[in-house]
């Protein structure tokens, strides 16, 4: 029985992982549909060699987050909440309010609800860098451009 040929699986370490630099544009793309593209490219769902327990996280810019765009009826009735932890402490804001004042934000919250809760969601996160504009700092890091 030994002539049988069984392949063994090929765990990843972290000491191997190659990262690599994206950038994306978000301008008129549709908020959920984008966001959970890049949460499949933050886990690391994209390589061949995926580990599930191993942080195999690709660093992603996107520029013009305030170019986002959400389908049907969200602006208006889409809320977000935040609770101080105060009595009286709730906070509520529509999508509009917050694309206006912060659509960083916007996109975060999206990406961050579509990632597994558990203790390698905070290290995905720091690797997602999100700007309101065309301009970004991370241009020595020279990342390639992605299409979703």
């Amino acid at each position: 029985m030994s002539s049988i040929f069984t392949p063994q699986t090929l765990w990843v370490k972290k000491e191997e992982v190659k990262r690599q630099w994206y950038l994306v544009d978000a301008k008129d793309k549709v908020l959920g549909r984008l966001a959970s593209k890049l949460a499949f490219f933050l886990q690391g769902k994209h390589r061949p060699d995926y580990t599930p327990h191993v942080d195999q996280a690709d660093f992603i810019v996107v520029i013009n987050a305030e170019k986002i765009k959400l389908t049907g009826k969200k602006l208006d009735q889409k809320i977000y909440w935040r609770h101080s932890g105060y009595m009286g402490g709730l906070k509520l804001e529509t999508a509009r309010k917050l694309l206006e004042r912060k659509p960083e934000q916007l996109l975060f919250l999206a990406v961050k609800r579509m990632l597994p809760r558990n203790r390698m969601r905070k290290k995905l996160l720091k690797k997602l860098k999100i700007y309101r504009g065309p301009e970004h700092p991370h241009l020595a890091q020279k990342p390639q451009y992605l299409e979703l």
